[in-house]
């Protein structure tokens, strides 16, 4: 039977969606369908579409109660929304339905494995448990299951805090068995723990496989395990981060090992370390498998430091990326646009351009705030010092990603989009180029900007406050350089 949360929260986001005009949302990215987004959950295919469930609150586009919203698509860019999937509504998760993953059971039924967060404080404790729990549905409805919770911090190693004890991710195993990996946080700053069981609703520790050790931010949150081109790669979102060089910027954030699993022991044997994405805004990433094989990852983009800021009046508040389809290459994970974006272009442009010093241009039919550009650049002479694409440029306002090649530093910078507030507006990333040489790939859609760099060996994703009339592209040089350049419109998919 559904409960009276769960009935209200369907009822009020289907009266209200009505209000948000499509126009006024992202044109191929997953936003919030009412209210408030963040992390994805249950990120999955089953019965021929992909499901993906995120952390939300329909009542207030600020965070409040987890709830967790759903939405289906078959290409990953068309979504449509279901009705919300959970609601806070048992004395395990009175306090909220966090984050959690999914997979379909050799029985047909899809399984979602959850943190739940007590409704109430305990008595003489200021925080509420956190336990992973179970519901099993059929894509639309879901059922907790009667004998959650079934993982507790009763379960954890010693030193484990029954506090900060979340985001399992469950996974089949080869020989029909069932791990889920669950983050917990410790003295040391984090760890992420493994458990095991042959039937997905009776639960044993396997033991710890990866432990931050303060090395980098504290809490570790949202991991993610998996073989990908022969290597293993654990993904994972820290807080509180504190910069290393380039890698891992002030604040919350997220990143990967690259490494192997120990047979004999279980541990993850790292072997090296980087930062995810190199941008302002994205966090709490998921992957999953399509039919065709491809590892696919999408992650919230936002940054927790200042996705509080609009006002509450605001309809809707949080979107996901764009989904990446993911390699492994010299011991580095590579993203790169979906393939499937292709189908949303049209209106090529092609053309090759020569800057002087001081030089800038705009391309006829190089606009918008929907738009892919892919662009090659080169340095003409000796004293290259800099090449500049200015978007969402529409008089004072405009964001820009500026490539530094003496410093090999690429930046992305929102200080002139019309932000108020003194937010995040700057973040840098060290890139490798060849004398200058250097390809990109730019995303635009509506409210947002993702840059992925050569082949897709680092990303930037940053949120765009700027008004939407504010549409232009132009391009400028610090000393003489040559860019190529495709571009295209990009069609709305929402």
């Amino acid at each position: 039977m559904m409960s009276k949360e769960l009935e209200r929260a369907r009822a009020f986001e289907q009266e209200h969606e009505a209000v948000i005009r499509a126009e006024d949302r992202p044109g191929f990215h997953l936003s919030a369908r009412v209210g408030w987004m963040n992390d994805p959950n249950g990120f999955s295919y089953y019965k021929g579409q992909y499901h993906l469930f995120y952390q939300y609150h329909p009542y207030d586009s600020h965070w409040g109660p987890m709830h967790w919203g759903h939405a289906v698509s078959r290409d990953l860019l068309h979504w449509s929304y279901l009705p919300a999937a959970m609601a806070p509504d048992t004395p395990y998760d009175g306090g909220g339905c966090y984050s959690g993953s999914a997979l379909e059971l050799p029985d047909g039924r899809h399984l979602l494995l959850y943190t739940g967060v007590a409704a109430e404080p305990l008595p003489g404790e200021e925080r509420r448990r956190q336990t992973q729990n179970l519901a099993f549905g059929d894509g639309l409805n879901y059922e907790k299951y009667a004998g959650n919770p079934v993982i507790t911090a009763a379960q954890l190693p010693a030193g484990g805090s029954p506090f900060d004890f979340r985001d399992p991710r469950i996974r089949r195993e080869a020989d029909g068995s069932y791990s889920a990996f669950v983050a917990d946080d410790t003295d040391g700053g984090g760890q992420v723990v493994r458990f095991r069981s042959a039937d997905a609703l009776h639960w044993e520790r396997v033991g710890v496989i990866a432990e931050n050790r303060d090395r980098i931010g504290k809490m570790w949150e949202c991991p993610d395990l998996f073989e990908l081109d022969g290597a293993q790669v654990l993904l994972l979102s820290a807080q509180d981060m504190l910069p290393k060089g380039f890698e891992y910027h002030n604040g919350d954030g997220a990143f990967y090992l690259i490494g192997e699993t120990d047979a004999k022991t279980g541990r993850f044997l790292e072997h090296a370390d980087y930062a995810l994405d190199y941008g302002i805004d994205f966090y709490a990433p998921q992957t999953v498998v399509t039919p065709d094989g491809r590892r696919v990852l999408i992650g919230w983009m936002q940054n927790w430091d200042t996705c509080n800021l609009h006002t509450p009046s605001t309809p809707w508040f949080g979107q996901m990326s764009l989904p990446r389809e993911l390699s492994v290459r010299n011991g580095r994970l590579y993203q790169a646009p979906l393939r499937e974006l292709a189908a949303l272009r049209k209106d090529e442009v092609q053309s090759e351009t020569a800057l002087p010093d001081g030089g800038e241009c705009r391309i006829p039919g190089v606009s918008g705030r929907m738009a892919e550009l892919e662009i090659e650049i080169e340095p003409v002479g000796p004293l290259f010092r800099e090449f500049s694409i200015r978007f969402a440029e529409g008089g004072a306002y405009h964001t820009a990603l500026n490539f530094r090649p003496q410093e090999s530093i690429l930046k992305i910078d929102r200080k002139f989009s019309g932000s108020r507030r003194a937010i995040i507006h700057q973040r840098r990333a060290e890139v490798r180029h060849d004398g200058g040489r250097l390809k990109l790939r730019l995303i635009l859609d509506r409210f947002s900007a993702e840059v992925f760099v050569g082949e897709g060996e680092q990303t930037l994703s940053a949120m765009l406050y700027t008004d939407l009339a504010a549409d232009g592209i132009s391009f400028h040089a610090d000393g003489g350089v040559r860019f190529r350049l495709t571009a295209y419109r990009l069609t709305p998919a929402m």
